[in-house]
């Protein structure tokens, strides 16, 4: 019965918000649908530093509220958000609460049965940013599965898509499924959280097709067709909405040796090589605590293109990547290993190799984009 007391005032809250002229409020905010369900209950939440209610972050603000939280679980960047991309993050407890912090990432990406034991509801509550390879949805699925596995609720309090208005790029083959990509989705998925793990259940993608018991909390004001800049960075190196909304672009470039700016205070904004052929744009990769501690090209003057001021499209915009596999005159060895996994599939790399047209690449994607966005219509939760 309190699941479906839940589950109602979640809808009705949404189904009365007016959605004109008000900025998208995470469900956290709505503490009326989750907080009753949650009362009583040993929690386990898997957060980072943009899990916040307000001025406070979450696990604060539970824990100001009697809730029980008894675990914390941390993705990729780890609970406070300052490790670099790849970085082993290491579990330990949190100084502020005293809380044991358990890393999902690295060898430990999916919790253990014992790693769950006195666990009644894992929470998810972390800011994503609409691509399939920023791994955040990655934490969730195997946390999905995990739940499922113990017979334990998995909740998620829904956050805005800032890319939720596009759906574009290369469906995600089976046989290429890895951390950075598990969902037979395009690049672009055009999902809130909360909107992936219905369809993750709901197509039976958890291993052996078991089910969650899953709860979902929407937002409120909440439109995908609305542009929406997030407040706090979700993670080192997408410092702003404009390295955001270039990210599912450029990230194409780290299956490459080119530079997407790791090393500077503009990543995902600027891409070069130390080769004075690729552009007349220059910028030197350095250390960064807390952005990139060994970026590619350390030390050395990168020479490429600046996109600080260059608007960014509505689509997945392959033109930079193509031209600076031209202007490299290697071949296929421009390509890394790392950049069929970000693809998701072999043909991107076969069809740039072939001399094809961005235009001609993108048609490409038609049908599988077309069948996704059918599919995509049974998970919705926003206009």
């Amino acid at each position: 019965m309190q699941k479906f007391i839940l589950l109602f005032l979640a809808l009705f809250s949404l189904q009365l918000a007016p959605v004109l002229g008000q900025e998208a409020e995470p469900a956290a905010e709505n503490k009326e649908t989750y907080l009753p369900f949650l009362k009583g209950k040993k929690l386990g939440l898997i957060v980072n530093h943009t899990s916040r209610k307000g001025d406070m972050h979450l696990v604060d603000f539970l824990l100001s509220e009697g809730i029980d939280v008894i675990k914390i679980f941390a993705p990729e960047h780890g609970f406070r958000g300052d490790a670099d991309a790849g970085e082993q993050v290491a579990s330990g407890k949190d100084p502020k609460t005293g809380l044991e912090v358990v890393s999902l990432y690295g060898n430990n990406k999916k919790p253990s049965p014992s790693q769950l034991k006195g666990i009644d509801v894992l929470l998810f509550d972390i800011q994503d940013v609409g691509v399939r390879f920023y791994t955040y949805i990655s934490t969730m699925h195997y946390a999905m599965e995990a739940a499922a596995e113990n017979k334990l609720t998995f909740m998620v309090l829904d956050r805005p898509n800032p890319l939720g208005h596009i759906v574009d790029g290369p469906m995600l083959e089976p046989e290429h499924q890895s951390f950075v990509g598990m969902h037979p989705i395009p690049v672009i998925h055009g999902l809130t959280v909360a909107e992936l793990a219905q369809m993750i259940a709901g197509e039976g993608w958890l291993a052996g097709g078991i089910q969650p018991n899953l709860q979902v909390i929407p937002m409120q004001h909440y439109q995908r067709t609305s542009s929406y800049t997030l407040p706090i960075k979700p993670s080192p190196n997408l410092p702003n909405q404009h390295s955001i909304l270039w990210y599912p672009s450029l990230c194409f470039f780290e299956g490459t040796a080119i530079s997407v700016g790791r090393g500077t205070y503009d990543p995902f904004q600027i891409i070069g090589y130390p080769d004075k052929k690729y552009g007349s744009f220059s910028f030197t990769p350095v250390s960064i605590d807390g952005m990139s501690k060994y970026p590619p090209h350390q030390d050395k003057v990168c020479y490429g293109v600046d996109l600080r001021d260059v608007k960014a499209p509505d689509y997945l915009d392959l033109n930079y990547l193509i031209n600076f596999y031209q202007k490299s005159g290697e071949g296929e060895k421009f390509f890394n290993a790392f950049f069929t996994n970000l693809a998701g599939t072999k043909k991107l790399k076969e069809q740039i190799i072939q001399g094809q047209s961005a235009e001609e690449i993108r048609a490409s994607w038609k049908n599988g984009l077309d069948a996704y966005k059918v599919m995509r219509k049974s998970y919705l939760l926003y206009p």
